[in-house]
């Protein structure tokens, strides 16, 4: 019996123990204080010491996690069971996260620091009144083109892509959002028709593009272009930056007669745990100081009007990626599109790369 009592004791002082030993690991990571805030962003898309900046300056513990893109984040947010606080989708996706009511509507009097945004890039037609979002980055997809294969005067338009002095020279990215894009502008037509003919006009155009397109690629563009494997490439303004930080010779142009504009924003799940860490997260990122750390570090354009002062004139003064006005009022943004449409533009898409090769 005296045997049992022990044995009973020490389960139970061990069973104490784990209690204990749970508690304080809850404790350091935040749990059931209040004090943890769960952010699911892009890889690489936030300066790591704005992260330890926010810790030490607000008490809250971040758990940071990454997707690698917006279809996926949005598949595991349907899913449920996430403890997600704070997210960052571009803006096509925040439309279709509003419709599917996996957004909780912003308090506006929370966001103290919203002023800071320059008002072009609030209010835009994926998010009236910036109820659901907040801008967080934005670029734009663009032509990079090498000076020791091209002048800078024959990539300056969509339509010169079809010179036949690109013959295998020309690189595109793996997107049919984007490469329609380039071909309906180049036609004249906006890049979310819906109109079956239009679209099949322009996949009969881009066929004519194929004796010039060496490859359809992704992150290997950046590679491709680094090492002057090719002399024209179609990508977004980050990854631009990105190559020509690595390769003098590379230059990067947003065509004048229009493009595709792109937001990245901010936004907090119907299911957050923590709402209250997610505004002063928002708020912390706005600050027009840490704004400008984040914008050197990730390379993309501020929305941030106030960032956009500190940061180098060389940079603000670029209007590859600072595009002057006349250019940004012929910027598109991608609107969420019916799912039947998506698939004809990913089917004519396909049958495009299948004629390429």
């Amino acid at each position: 019996m005296k045997k049992l009592l022990t044995v009973v004791i020490s389960i139970l002082a061990l069973c104490a123990a784990l209690a204990m030993g749970n508690a304080a690991l809850n404790q350091h990571h935040g749990q059931g204080s209040g004090r943890l805030l769960t952010i699911y962003n892009w890889g690489d898309y936030i300066d790591p010491a704005l992260i330890n900046k926010f810790e030490k300056q607000t008490g809250y513990k971040v758990d940071y996690e990454t997707f690698d893109s917006n279809e996926s984040m949005l598949t595991k947010i349907r899913q449920g069971g996430t403890n997600y606080d704070l997210v960052v989708p571009s803006e096509y996706t925040v439309q279709r996260m509003k419709r599917e009511h996996l957004l909780a509507p912003l308090d506006h009097r929370r966001l103290t620091n919203l002023h800071y945004i320059d008002p072009q890039f609030l209010n835009r037609s994926f998010d009236r009144g910036n109820r659901y979002s907040v801008p967080y980055f934005w670029g734009t997809l663009g032509i990079i083109y090498n000076d020791q294969k091209v002048s800078a005067g024959d990539v300056q338009h969509w339509s010169q892509l079809w010179n036949p002095r690109l013959r295998n020279n020309l690189m595109l990215i793996d997107s049919a959002r984007d490469v329609f894009a380039m071909t309906l502008i180049a036609q004249g037509h906006s890049v979310n028709t819906t109109d079956y003919q239009t679209l099949k006009k322009a996949q009969d155009h881009l066929k004519t593009l194929t004796p010039n397109v060496k490859a359809i690629v992704a992150d290997e563009m950046k590679m491709y272009m680094e090492q002057d494997e090719a002399a024209v490439g179609v990508t977004y303004s980050g990854d631009a930056r990105e190559m020509m930080s690595v390769n003098h010779h590379l230059h990067y142009v947003v065509p004048s007669e229009g493009s595709n504009i792109w937001f990245d924003n901010m936004v907090i799940p119907r299911t957050a745990k923590n709402k209250e860490a997610a505004y002063a997260f928002i708020n912390f990122m706005l600050e027009p100081q840490n704004a400008a750390q984040n914008a050197r570090y990730v390379g993309y354009a501020t929305p941030n009007r106030a960032a956009k002062k500190l940061l180098p004139k060389k940079v603000t003064s670029n209007q590859a990626f600072y595009p002057p006005a006349r250019t940004m009022k012929h910027l598109q943004t991608y609107r969420d599109l019916p799912l039947k449409t998506l698939g004809v533009y990913n089917d004519l898409f396909l049958e495009f790369k299948m004629f390429a090769k």
